[in-house]
């Protein structure tokens, strides 16, 4: 699809609105708003996977290297039969074309830098007079594909925080972390590229996914290398049909195969409420302890169905004993393990436990919280994050926008901004050209500034004129979000 049509409607013919005379349009992508409590820096992440993708790939594969005959005739049939006969025309088009790359500056903080709330991450404006409606013509681009993987890896940073902080006080292996937080979200997705650049904002924080395909963008647009870094892994796992095709008669003969047959070494993860979550804690596991603890590798437990928080640590108001003491007391009743020099029980290395149904941070947090209240470790229970966290979001979560602040018509140039008087103050924009400047390790707005001093501070140039000027690697990504 010619690129230039991956725009909303009211964009096509602003180019005929702005003023007579206008050669520069200046404008910036900042998170306006937190909707999440508490958080209140945003993760810049996927502007360079834009900037690849679409402004480079896209445009030369779509456009530049199409007959410039070709593209101006799809350009003028869509926009014709979409507007009907008007008088947006194509010789802008055909200039575009001509000119054989976009003309656009984007100077941006570093990828995987958290933002504070109103702060803008990156700034765009055109580089050639003629060119100046190309700017916020962007606009619904970058929107559309940059809003989410910020979105996610600021909200995947939150779950760091919160397993991090557990680990700390509870577990003797605080690295596992890396693994705790694992991507189920794939599925639920909006459609496979938001699956894939949510992921990938996942993977800023932790090492585990069922997502496989995000390795693949990661190695294609964030130059990371699987055969020289642990990008992405996951574990053997079954799955509901599985365990029914093993009949509810033989599922302890299911489990049996499973260790010992199939996967006699090595980790497993066996999907374990299919019926009677209990009875294959007390039942079935207690008949193939041996096996476990004589098994190379990690049998792990994983309930599908309930309320997390209860189903891990036990529900006080539970019915049977089993639900009141939970899955981890459970395997520790059967497996054992030993006690940290925290003072918290750690289950034998050959047994543990995933959840992965609707987990949300709160849901983590009391889940840790739960467990080292009953003497546990919060490393005991491994967390799958998927589309309930991932894709209950929008732009709105944390306020995206992408709004122009300065301009320049004859020459002169003007500071512009929007101060709505019917909103809560969420829309109203920085004025001027813009300088980001870090201050005791945050980073803080200076807006009308002059064009000597917008030169200056944080924003480095990552595009200009059709090149990307700093390609940063996922290695550089990951250690800034974790410093």
């Amino acid at each position: 699809m010619n690129p230039l049509l991956l725009t909303d409607g009211y964009k096509i013919d602003h180019r005929r609105q702005y003023p007579e005379g206008t050669t520069l349009v200046y404008s910036n992508w900042t998170p306006r708003k937190s909707r999440m409590e508490g958080v209140n820096e945003v993760v810049l992440f996927g502007l360079q996977y834009f900037i690849k993708k679409y402004i480079l790939e896209d445009f030369d594969t779509h456009f530049f290297k199409q007959p410039k005959e070709k593209v101006v005739k799809e350009y003028s049939r869509r926009i014709n039969n979409y507007l009907g006969e008007n008088q947006v025309g194509t010789q802008h088009i055909e200039a575009l074309h001509d000119l054989g790359y976009i003309p656009m500056v984007i100077k941006s903080l570093p990828e995987g830098a958290p933002v504070p709330v109103r702060v803008p991450m990156f700034t765009m404006y055109n580089t050639q007079p003629e060119f100046f409606w190309l700017t916020n013509y962007f606009e619904t681009l970058v929107s559309a594909v940059v809003w989410m993987p910020c979105t996610s890896a600021t909200i995947a940073l939150q779950y760091r925080k919160v397993l991090d902080k557990f680990a700390a006080e509870t577990s003797s292996v605080p690295e596992f972390v890396d693994w705790q937080g694992h991507d189920f979200s794939m599925r639920g997705m909006a459609g496979i590229e938001a699956g894939l650049i949510s992921s990938c904002g996942h993977l800023l924080s932790f090492t585990g996914t069922d997502t496989v395909p995000a390795i693949d963008l990661l190695e294609r647009y964030y130059n990371a290398d699987s055969d020289k870094e642990l990008i992405g892994g996951s574990v053997a796992a079954t799955e509901h049909s599985v365990m029914c095709m093993g009949t509810i008669e033989d599922e302890l003969g299911t489990f049996r195969r499973l260790i010992c047959e199939v996967y006699p070494k090595g980790i497993v993860s066996i999907v374990s409420d299919t019926w009677d979550l209990w009875k294959v804690l007390t039942e079935y596991l207690p008949q193939l302890k041996n096996e476990v603890i004589n098994r190379e590798g990690k049998v792990v437990i994983r309930p599908d169905s309930g309320d997390p928080v209860l189903i891990i640590c036990g529900n006080p108001e539970g019915k049977t004993e089993q639900e009141r003491k939970g899955v981890v007391e459970l395997l520790w009743d059967t497996f054992g393990g030993t006690v940290n020099e925290k003072g918290y029980k750690e289950l034998i290395p050959q047994i543990g436990a995933i959840y992965g149904d609707s987990i949300t941070v709160d849901r983590a947090t009391r889940i840790c919280q739960g467990l080292k209240d009953k003497g546990f470790a919060s490393t005991n229970v491994v967390l799958g994050i998927g589309s309930y966290t991932y894709q209950y979001n929008t732009r709105d979560t944390f306020g995206f926008a992408m709004k122009a602040t300065y301009g320049e018509v004859n020459g002169v140039g003007r500071e512009i901004f929007k101060d709505p008087i019917t909103d809560d103050g969420t829309k109203k924009s920085a004025k001027g050209l813009m300088k980001v400047v870090e201050e005791d390790g945050t980073y803080k707005l200076q807006d009308q500034v002059s064009w000597e001093e917008e030169q200056q501070g944080a924003f480095k140039e990552v595009f200009r004129d059709g090149k990307l000027l700093i390609d940063q690697s996922l290695a550089e990504i990951r250690q800034r979000i974790k410093s």
